[in-house]
């Protein structure tokens, strides 16, 4: 738990406890997610659960390559339209457990392109999940973003949704192996391996993005890669726990 504390305290927040992530985690994916029974999270399948801390002390780069539940809940996301830069190795919601994951949306391409529907994102159709909620709240993103006619050239063409693989360079898998999110137009976007960055030591960005984007995503439940050190700034990903989170926590962005 020491981690997890300095992990809030770089984020600048309250503390919400272990406890009361895991509840807030559960309420995220109610159509999977019924319990926390001590450290295993029980699901509504009747599967077998899953452990939530392994008890392994993990540097931040063993976390991003095979975290537990704990771990992807240790870093604060903050949120709102305000550009902060993150501390070193700051990644809230880029740490994820695979296990968690595959479980929430299947644990194959084929598992999971049985659950994608079709999502017209200004006039391309996007193959998103229907599991847990993702595709009506990319609905309810592009709904409120076509309120804003001027944005439309930050949005489209999309760089892409679902595609089965593992995060580049690195062994654990992509949100878009879900089908839970969503690039942006890559004219706009800076990624810190196109930078040059090596882990642990990535160049700053200027972000040319809209911060208006960005809190319209994170409003539906979307977590942004432009709040990590390790930058992604096209990419969105459909965490609503992590949000969840934040919005307990009063994390904010903008102080």
């Amino acid at each position: 738990m020491a981690a997890l504390a300095a992990g809030l305290s770089s984020a600048g927040a309250a503390e919400p406890d272990l406890a009361a992530r895991l509840k807030l985690l559960v309420a995220a994916y109610p159509e999977s997610l019924a319990s926390v029974e001590g450290n295993r999270l029980v699901f509504h399948d009747g599967g077998p659960p899953l452990m939530i801390d392994d008890g392994k002390a993990k540097d931040h780069q063993a976390a991003l390559a095979a975290g537990d539940i704990e771990d992807s809940l240790r870093q604060l996301y903050p949120l709102g339209a305000c550009d902060r830069k993150p501390a070193i190795d700051d990644d809230p919601g880029r740490v994820r457990s695979d296990a968690l994951m595959m479980r929430l949306y299947g644990n194959s391409a084929k598992a999971v392109e049985a659950d994608l529907v079709a999502v017209d994102w200004f006039g391309e159709m996007l193959r998103v999940t229907r599991r847990q909620g993702a595709a009506a709240a990319l609905e309810k993103v592009r709904d409120a973003l076509a309120e804003k006619p001027g944005l439309k050239r930050y949005l489209a063409p999309s760089a892409g949704t679902f595609n089965w693989r593992k995060v580049s360079g690195a062994p654990n898998m992509s949100v878009h192996s879900f089908g839970a999110a969503i690039d942006l137009n890559t004219k706009f976007a800076d990624y810190w391996i196109w930078s040059g960055g090596k882990p642990g030591r990535v160049p700053k960005y200027a972000n040319k993005y809209p911060l208006e984007i960005v809190e319209i995503f994170e409003r539906y439940g979307f977590v942004w890669g432009g709040r990590w050190y390790h930058y992604d700034t096209m990419h969105f990903e459909y965490r609503p726990e992590l949000v969840a989170i934040a919005k307990a926590a009063g994390a904010s962005a903008c102080r």
